[in-house]
């Protein structure tokens, strides 16, 4: 309940006043809030238009950047509303409260004026972010699809070819600015599936509990008024958002990649990012079935967006915690793939075909193989003997869908022999043996090469890893350990410190000119 004009309030913290403003005049690109104390403060023009002279503003003249976080008491003749301008964090999803109105709050992050939440009627955010074009005169039933003139039938393709010739529109129309933001806002609402259901529902029921897209995050200016105890701000309306945003560029896993009926959604719990992909933005003709192979793909897809902060709370050992993630703007979105990218998805539906074709067979190598190690030439004549097409690719076997092919396509080709050995490749390079695991989170290990390679190879089998690492029973200094090389987050780094390990000199620009991380 928002509290009333006669309820008294607690003071507010020390570092905090409240002065009265006299005047603003225009101070370059901002506006210059003079007080009746003759100090002042600036604002941007943005904040400045919702002040008037005669209100009354509070803030901390202790802050670093006071224009962040402050408290507007309208004058009288303003009809005596407060406004408060914050940076707030998560916002919660819809409540009810004890009269079944629907409510959520947004956490404020850092506050210096002792407001700890905001209050936030589902009306009003509804009214922000949903329903925000009917305010407009002649606009109180068009729709977030009218906007982009297409039907409530539209898929996310479809949606956004539609914004691309909304756009095209836009440029020879007049005031379209304001039609510009209104449409870019209309599609990214639209191509998330969870925010289309929320307006679809909402569209339906205009009582529907709205959903604050993306979880909060950003500046927010609302207007309502302050609890007695100050703790919380009770909104009535919600006059701007900016979420927090920045540009992100990198390559991505495809084999991340989920896919739906009509959008696909790549996620990346290292990264803390979230895509959502249409069959426009990823060229490409996948449908669901992509799904039962795509950890079979290697090839890596180019992102370049504008990403805004979102999250959520998770329950994790028994508390709640909020996990931080950034979600891609679908409007502000390039997708770049790779010229061989049908050749790699084909490939990696031929052999998950193969794996099903020659299932027996394969399951019979692998137990072998978990037993001893076998050289690769081995394992390609036992294939041929057994009906395997020459062009399996027998590494296969062994791999692991999170491996990063980059990692043994650098070993592949500085190898004479490879053994496979349970879950492990083993290659013979001109001065050293390297072991490595296929698979996300591994280290590559090296070892001086030895005279007798089958030998050594048939020690290392009977030897356990942990033995190696503490040198137990002289394990390292029998088998000739060198150290590890760990894969971390960047290949290019791992590319040089193998190159040490192993004993070749080390080409820095090759090293720095390797791939993004992925």
């Amino acid at each position: 309940m928002q509290p009333t004009a006669a309820a008294r309030q607690s003071p507010p913290p020390t570092s905090v006043v409240c002065k009265r403003v006299a005047r603003l005049q225009a101070d370059g690109p901002n506006i210059r809030c003079l007080f009746s104390d003759d100090t002042s403060q600036v604002l941007s023009r943005f904040i400045g238009g919702f002040i008037r002279p005669a209100d009354q503003v509070e803030f901390d003249v202790a802050a670093t950047d006071a224009a962040k976080e402050f408290r507007v008491i309208q004058a009288p003749e303003r009809s005596r509303s407060e406004l408060y301008i914050a940076s707030i964090g998560y916002v919660t999803q819809p409540k009810a409260d004890k009269r079944n109105d629907y409510f959520l709050r947004a956490e404020v992050a850092g506050s210096r004026l002792g407001i700890r939440r905001i209050h936030l009627p589902a009306k009003a955010v509804r009214d922000y972010f949903y329903f925000s074009n009917r305010r407009r005169p002649g606009s109180q039933d068009e729709t977030l699809f009218d906007l982009l003139k297409t039907t409530p039938a539209a898929s996310p393709a479809d949606l956004r070819l539609a914004l691309k010739v909304r756009m095209l529109e836009l440029q020879t129309e007049p005031a379209q600015r304001e039609r510009w933001i209104a449409a870019e806002r209309a599609f990214n609402l639209l191509a998330n599936p969870e925010l289309r259901a929320c307006y679809e529902a909402l569209l339906r029921d205009p009582d529907t509990p709205a959903m604050f897209p993306y979880g909060g995050f950003g500046s927010l200016i609302a207007a309502g008024g302050l609890s007695a105890d100050r703790e919380t701000f009770f909104a009535t309306k919600i006059l701007s958002f900016s979420p927090e945003r920045r540009q992100r560029r990198f390559r991505a896993l495809l084999r991340k990649i989920e896919f739906f009926g009509g959008y696909a959604v790549y996620r990346d719990s290292h990264r803390k990012a979230e895509v959502h992909l249409d069959k426009v933005s990823l060229p490409l003709a996948w449908d669901p079935t992509w799904n039962q192979w795509r950890h079979l793909v290697g090839a890596k897809f180019g992102i370049d967006a504008t990403f805004v902060r979102s999250g959520k709370y998770r329950l994790h050992d028994g508390e709640w915690q909020l996990v931080n993630w950034e979600t891609a703007l679908p409007s502000r979105l390039q997708i770049t793939i790779p010229a061989d990218i049908q050749e790699v998805v084909a490939n990696a539906r031929k052999t998950y075909s193969r794996f099903g074709q020659f299932f027996e067979v394969i399951q019979g190598i692998r137990e072998r193989v978990e037993r001893e190690p076998v050289e690769r030439q081995e394992l390609r004549r036992i294939c041929s003997d057994l009906g395997i097409p020459q062009d399996f690719d027998i590494a296969q076997i062994s791999w692991k869908p999170d491996y990063d092919a980059f990692f043994y396509s650098q070993l592949c080709k500085r190898t004479g022999k490879m053994f496979l050995f349970r879950d492990e490749y083993l290659f013979e390079l001109e001065r050293t043996v390297v072991v490595e695991v296929p698979e996300q989170g591994h280290a590559t290990y090296v070892f001086s090469r030895p005279t007798d390679l089958q030998h050594w190879v048939r020690e290392y089998a009977r030897t356990p890893k942990d033995d190696i690492r503490r040198n137990r029973v002289n394990a390292a200094e029998r088998l000739g350990f060198i150290g590890r090389v760990t894969h971390g987050r960047d290949p290019r780094a791992w590319v040089r410190d193998l190159r040490k390990r192993i004993g070749e000199p080390v080409d820095y620009a090759l090293a720095t000119e390797g791939p993004s991380e992925g």
